[in-house]
């Protein structure tokens, strides 16, 4: 299988300038990762984000038909909140965005006051963006000490 593309195939030929393979003494040079890791993270971010809006809506029958009914105030609290979510999957890359998600978090669990189901929501979904934010601080620990994927060289 002949290619054209030099760069394609083994790579053993391709040097990176540092032909004496020393690395700086005063810090330890790690490549910068080949993919970005932050644009993933905050794909799962507006994903979740996205999920959990579609849920939140769905927690409107349940609402009308378990609980005490629908009231203007109840239908309103639960597709604002929904529509803050779809919106706030637009705006992961924002330094605000964390801040924002968790403060959607609560507002999703103060969610018990509407109805004891959309409260569960929001304590099932508190456990997602926990777990969500433990692998935020963990790529964050990987990237300085060089170990993601392409940062090995």
């Amino acid at each position: 299988m002949s290619s054209d593309n030099p760069t394609a195939g083994d790579n053993s030929e391709i040097s990176d300038g540092n032909e004496t393979g020393e690395a700086g003494a005063e810090s330890p040079q790690f490549l910068p990762p080949t993919t970005d890791p932050w644009k993933g993270f905050r794909g799962v971010m507006a994903g979740t984000l996205v999920l959990e809006a579609i849920v939140v809506l769905l927690v409107l029958p349940v609402i009308a038909t378990l609980g005490g009914g629908l009231t203007p105030v109840s239908t309103g609290y639960v597709v604002g909140l929904a529509v803050l979510m779809f919106l706030g999957a637009g705006v992961q890359g924002r330094s605000w965005a964390i801040p924002f998600n968790i403060v959607l978090q609560v507002l999703t669990v103060l969610g018990f006051f509407v109805d004891l189901a959309f409260g569960a929501i929001g304590i099932l979904f508190c456990v997602v963006w926990a777990y969500i934010l433990y692998l935020r601080k963990d790529i964050k620990d990987r990237e300085r000490r060089g170990l993601l994927p392409g940062q090995r060289g």
